[in-house]
């Protein structure tokens, strides 16, 4: 059962212009409404990749039971439109496992079944600002099973104090799943973006979920918690995570190169991907 996990910020990377002329890409995200570009700069970084780490864990509901632990990671970068007001693309790959709740090893097996690591070859986030309010639609799938998922309410963005802005992107999930039965869900990502300077990780993310396990793990309901943060390079990877993450999912250690290599995944090069 895969969810979306996005998952899923920085300051501005200095100086556009002192790279060269001002081109439309680079106006159009001077001129964006300030919380656009804020947020824009901070979950998907101003133009190399970025990648945000998470760890967590999945417990019994209502039991409080600790099940399995999960790690994992996102890559993204970002296109901003040559026009100034139309939407900005987020061009995201994500991939996470599940690990003994004990040891922090990565699971392979549980109970006899095998255990793949959620993987998403892409996600397309689209953002806009419209009203005052920030929206984020995301598409992902292949073939006949892509979704676009419309961001109908908007996220909430507000302040803590002087130098932190918070973005809350609640998600309610329910439909139809290939097996017939339906797909419930809730989802909750609160996004901290501190601007202080004296702040040593300004990009923070806590996640939570409340619904079913995955097939392998049996049935019932679970609470999942994920905490995430930004890191500019795989030289920030925790070692065990860089380490699985090249042995087992080299390809998502990098962002989607453009939207043709997204299209591509969609027409079908995805469908194998899902779960390499």
């Amino acid at each position: 059962m895969r969810f979306i996990v996005s998952l899923l910020l920085i300051v501005c990377v200095a100086a556009c212009a002192a790279a060269g002329p001002v081109t439309d890409e680079t106006d159009a995200r001077l001129k964006a409404p300030k919380e656009l570009r804020d947020w824009v700069d901070a979950r998907a970084g101003t133009g190399d990749p970025v990648h945000w780490i998470a760890d967590g864990g999945v417990y019994a509901y209502p039991s409080g039971e600790k099940l399995f632990g999960m790690v994992g990671f996102d890559s993204s970068t970002v296109i901003w439109p040559e026009k100034t007001g139309d939407d900005v693309l987020h061009l995201t790959r994500k991939t996470f496992a599940y690990t003994d709740p004990i040891t922090g090893e990565i699971l392979t097996e549980y109970d006899g079944n095998p255990v793949e690591p959620i993987a998403y070859p892409y996600q397309l986030i689209t953002y806009r600002m419209r009203d005052g309010k920030l929206y984020g639609d995301v598409e992902q799938g292949v073939g006949e099973r892509i979704q676009k998922i419309k961001s109908v309410e908007g996220m909430r963005v507000g302040t803590l104090g002087e130098d932190t802005m918070t973005v809350t992107a609640s998600v309610f999930l329910d439909f139809p799943s290939p097996n017939g039965h339906q797909y419930q869900a809730w989802e909750n990502y609160d996004f901290f973006i501190h601007t202080g300077s004296d702040i040593d990780e300004p990009h923070q993310m806590s996640w939570q979920r409340y619904g079913g396990l995955p097939p392998w793990a049996g049935s019932g309901k679970a609470i999942y918690h994920l905490r995430s943060w930004r890191v500019e390079g795989e030289d920030e990877f925790p070692p065990k995570l860089l380490e699985w993450a090249k042995a087992e999912k080299p390809m998502w250690l990098k962002p989607p190169a453009n939207l043709d290599e997204i299209r591509a995944l969609q027409q079908g090069a995805a469908a194998e991907a899902w779960a390499q």
